[in-house]
């Protein structure tokens, strides 16, 4: 249990990031016996298909090599050029076959495992060579595997290959009294489908093979409790490093922020611990936006900003408070405190018309807040 909770046990399933390495590495599910099968049905089948006419282009072939007229013995080049055309044309007429092979070979690479293609898995790997590994292998859970999907292997052919004989046994015995044209015909479809039935029962092999592979190369990735644990502070983020992002990004935030309160119109303060600065333009706003806020050392530095560039100083303690609770940077400011906001912008833009001397006399607002916006 205690192997357990440190993570020692490869219990958890691999994890994507773990798969896609393994891919890089050029480790893919493979299944020997499925290609196997692919290839010797899709030959067997294209036997079948082409047999025929391959007999026909051998036949041929034969025939226009055993005959030599008595010009081409005088000739010292024309058994060679004889032996090209007769390889160029038995390539020729063999050529469907092989490509039928490797069709059906490439489809069962994809079908399992996919495409996938690695220069690390060129790279030499010495740890094969160690004998204490081969023998893990030989005597290991994947060697015991193989050498039942061998043993299963050779019951199903066999079993497959008894049937088959039992089934044409009177066919062949029935050759003996065809012509030796139609038992040569008849003997070779007989012998095509026997293949391509042969062939067909590695199905079986390969259903099995390919979900064991499947387990085994999961089974190789699984993860450790602490990998699957690191992974995830990799992949998400140390928290040391997250707290350091976010101390920046505030920062960067900040200094923006900063960078507004210059072009705000009034700076509604309490009067030390809040400040709230808005900016308002009847023409493209419907209402009064919140361009810097903060508290504290950042509301004095708000402040003092604003005092440099001469924006105007309102001090109303509810008011601040409710404005910095309630709305967010760069969004308008809530209905409820229209009013409140508007009276402050009235009486600023009245006193920035008159004489220091007629504004000083100017009654100040004093504008009310609802108990909502102060219990926020």
């Amino acid at each position: 249990m205690a192997e357990s909770e440190m993570g020692g046990e490869r219990t958890e399933e691999p994890s994507q990031r773990r798969l896609q390495e393994a891919r890089e590495r050029g480790q893919v599910p493979r299944s020997r016996e499925l290609t196997n099968f692919a290839s010797m049905i899709g030959g067997s089948a294209a036997v079948v298909a082409v047999g025929g006419t391959l007999a026909g282009h051998l036949s041929q072939i034969m025939r226009h090599a055993l005959s030599i007229d008595e010009e081409s013995l005088r000739t010292t080049d024309s058994m060679s050029a004889l032996l090209g055309d007769a390889a160029i044309s038995a390539v020729t007429a063999i050529l469907p076959i092989f490509g039928t092979l490797i069709c059906m070979v490439l489809l069962a690479s994809v079908v399992l495992g996919g495409w996938n293609f690695s220069t690390q898995a060129l790279v030499p790997d010495f740890s094969r060579m160690s004998p204490l590994a081969g023998l893990e292998r030989l005597f290991g859970l994947r060697g015991v595997s193989e050498l039942a999907k061998a043993l299963l292997k050779c019951f199903v052919v066999g079993a497959v290959c008894a049937g088959i004989v039992s089934w044409i046994f009177g066919d062949v015995l029935a050759l003996a009294r065809l012509t030796p044209r139609d038992a040569i015909s008849r003997g070779a479809g007989l012998v095509s489908w026997a293949f391509v039935w042969l062939c067909a029962s590695l199905a079986l092999v390969a259903a099995v093979d390919v979900p064991l592979q499947m387990f085994q190369f999961k089974r190789s990735l699984r993860m450790t409790r602490q990998e699957l644990r690191d992974e995830s502070k990799e992949m998400d983020g140390r928290p040391e490093t997250k707290q350091r992002i976010r101390q920046m990004q505030q920062t960067l935030a900040r200094r923006r922020m900063m960078h507004k309160v210059p072009s705000a119109d009034v700076l509604i303060v309490n009067p030390t611990h809040f400040a709230v600065a808005l900016k308002y333009d009847a023409k493209k706003m419907r209402a009064p936006v919140v361009v810097a806020k903060g508290v504290d050392l950042v509301a004095a530095n708000i402040r003092r900003i604003a005092e440099e560039h001469r924006v105007p100083v309102f001090e109303s303690a509810k008011l601040a408070r409710a404005l910095y609770r309630s709305t967010d940077l760069n969004k308008e400011i809530p209905s409820g405190l229209y009013v409140a906001v508007a009276q402050i912008l009235s009486y600023i833009l009245r006193v920035r018309t008159l004489n220091p001397t007629i504004a000083a006399r100017v009654v100040r607002p004093d504008p009310k807040v609802g108990d909502e916006y102060l219990d926020a």
